[in-house]
């Protein structure tokens, strides 16, 4: 019987495969990362235990001012996040994305613990809009800086064009997931949830994570290689 390799296979068809891979795992394993995190994040938010230094504005972000139509694209990061690890194929590739998101999130919640940050008041009545009035009473405007909003944004964008470019997914589907990146850091300078100096640092944050961690999966799959070929 011919086996079909990966390359005659469409893209989305291997997507597909992966998704359905560890099926159990991913629908339970991310919601209960997301929700420990939470809670670090909202304890450190809420009982910060330095002085809170307040970030400064740019003229960026005097520019771009408050877009309230920005809130879904905010929002979507929480879908946005959860491709990379629905996308792993392997048990051990899923575990150890876990455990690289993670460590970022870690130094993440490092610099909120020793350096609190807020973004300066808007002086805008969030009472206006329902959303808003919820993302306020869930995520006041501290742990500013880094923006791990954009840090785990940045994150998923590059190991998406990774998984994209190895199911052999169109140019357009890497473009798209770049702008949707882009969009997510936009969001967080117009809905007045970050400045300017915490997107770039959680860009630089997320991208550094991000690079690392696959530098170290493809040194590790390679000396996998060559064990396999010694024995």
């Amino acid at each position: 019987m011919k086996i079909s390799s990966p390359l005659t296979i469409s893209w989305h068809l291997q997507i597909l495969t992966r998704i359905k891979s560890h099926l159990v795992l991913k629908t339970f394993g991310v919601p209960l990362f997301t929700a420990v995190f939470f809670a670090g994040y909202i304890f450190l938010l809420k009982n910060p235990i330095f002085p809170v230094t307040i970030m400064p504005l740019t003229a960026l972000d005097t520019a771009i001012g408050f877009k309230p139509e920005s809130l879904f694209l905010y929002a979507s990061l929480w879908l946005y996040v959860s491709l990379p690890p629905a996308l792993q194929a392997t048990r051990r590739e899923l575990i150890y994305y876990g455990l690289a998101v993670g460590s970022l999130c870690v130094v993440g919640l490092g610099c909120f613990l020793l350096w609190p940050t807020a973004v300066p008041p808007a002086n805008l009545d969030w009472e206006q809009s329902l959303g808003f009035s919820i993302l306020k009473g869930m995520d006041a405007a501290g742990n500013a800086c880094p923006s791990l909003h954009v840090a785990t944004a940045v994150f998923s964008a590059v190991w998406l064009n990774h998984q994209l470019f190895e199911v052999g997914a169109p140019r357009i589907v890497r473009v798209f997931n770049w702008a949707w990146c882009a969009g997510i850091a936009y969001s967080t300078m117009a809905t007045k949830q970050h400045v300017a100096v915490d997107v770039v640092a959680g860009a630089i944050l997320g991208m550094f994570a991000a690079g690392l961690s696959l530098i170290w999966l493809t040194l590790s799959i390679r000396q996998n290689r060559i064990t396999v070929k010694i024995e």
